[in-house]
């Protein structure tokens, strides 16, 4: 069987759906081949080996079909066609609603070819998406989701089965890659003795809440000016975090060394890991943290409580005197005790089983 795995861009700031792809792939079985479309950017920068890839280096004006663009769609959707053809691919894994607009209408004249779009965080959906999905039977398509609580609430808007895949990784392939604490440090040019640091990971752009952070981060110094914080990722955002960062002159606290491909090796760099995002479709940086043996403060959302239950540190989303107080709290227990207490409700082992038995049951 030929597989091919549509995404919507390249680039260090999908590295992240990058990862989940690769891991649903990495269940292919020996009689199946895989290669990749690369519908914006290019396959270098993101840390993850996508093998062989066809960078289309479409803007997301002509994908969408804007302005001009909407008169050439035709021409566009024709050359995806050929393409299509020319691959031979049995089956699609599509990179979420932005691909499916765009490949999806195609099927319709392909119906040998069946596809399967996970989608990986929330996002609008349109009174046109309802009419396309439900245009292709169930056996020519499968809509799934990262995590239960995304894929009840895309169902309730699409009106329609969705399946859950909740990502996962391999405990044995994770636990061998993650660098001791004194290395990540070094890695990351923290001190080497019992400094606290506090360390989020993610892209620099508003949803991930990292303005609320570095707010909370201020505060809490003010009871431990001791504490260290790293934001680890690029984007948008980075020029006004600085700008925020120096105005409350945190620039001896709070560092932001940037996108690091190596960034899932070094988390026991940190103490604690925050995610104060303000909304998520999984969150693997939750799952990367607790898997490296190191606690996690999160927004609260449905979605990660749908992982760490009652066992998770919870602040409201954008409450800076909350997140503040849980972080001053955080640093007055035992760090080693709570996320012991978070690795049991992840159950990482059988987190990887379920995903891997789903995974070949959606690929086969």
């Amino acid at each position: 069987m030929s597989i091919l795995n549509v995404m919507w861009s390249g680039g260090a700031p999908f590295a992240s759906i990058h990862k989940v792809h690769q891991q649903i792939l990495s269940q292919v079985g020996a009689t199946a081949s895989a290669k990749t479309w690369l519908l914006q950017g290019s396959a270098s920068g993101s840390g993850v080996n996508v093998g062989e890839a066809r960078e289309w280096k479409l803007s997301s004006a002509r994908l969408k079909g804007r302005h001009f663009w909407r008169l050439m769609r035709p021409w566009m959707q024709a050359s995806f066609k050929r393409a299509l053809k020319q691959s031979g691919a049995h089956l699609l894994l599509l990179d979420g609603l932005g691909v499916a607009r765009t490949l999806l209408p195609l099927l319709k004249t392909l119906p040998n070819i069946r596809a399967v779009v996970i989608v990986h965080g929330s996002t609008r959906v349109r009174a046109a998406d309802r009419a396309l999905f439900h245009q292709l039977s169930t056996s020519q398509l499968t809509l799934v989701a990262v995590s239960n609580t995304l894929a009840a609430s895309l169902g309730r808007d699409l009106q329609m089965p969705v399946m859950t895949l909740r990502s996962a990784f391999d405990p044995v392939a994770f636990h061998s890659a993650v660098l001791p604490r004194e290395e990540a440090r070094a890695r990351l040019g923290l001190p080497l003795d019992d400094t606290p640091v506090l360390g989020a990971v993610g892209r620099l752009v508003e949803d991930k809440g990292f303005a609320c952070l570095i707010e909370a981060f201020a505060s809490a110094l003010k009871q431990r000016p001791d504490l260290r914080l790293v934001i680890v990722g690029e984007g948008s955002s980075r020029e006004a975090l600085q700008a925020r960062i120096d105005h409350l002159g945190l620039r001896a606290s709070v560092s932001l060394p940037g996108h690091l491909n190596d960034a899932a090796r070094l988390y026991r760099a940190f103490d604690w890991v925050a995610i104060p995002s303000l909304d998520e479709g999984l969150g693997l940086i939750m799952q990367e943290a607790v898997m490296a043996g190191v606690p996690v403060i999160a927004s609260e959302l449905p979605v990660f409580r749908e992982q760490l239950a009652d066992t998770g540190w919870y602040a409201p989303v954008e409450d800076v005197s909350a997140w503040s107080d849980v972080i001053v709290r955080a640093y007055s227990v035992s760090a080693k005790e709570i996320a012991a207490g978070q690795y049991q409700e992840l159950a990482p082992d059988q987190a990887w089983l379920n995903f891997s038995q789903t995974a070949r049951a959606l690929l086969s």
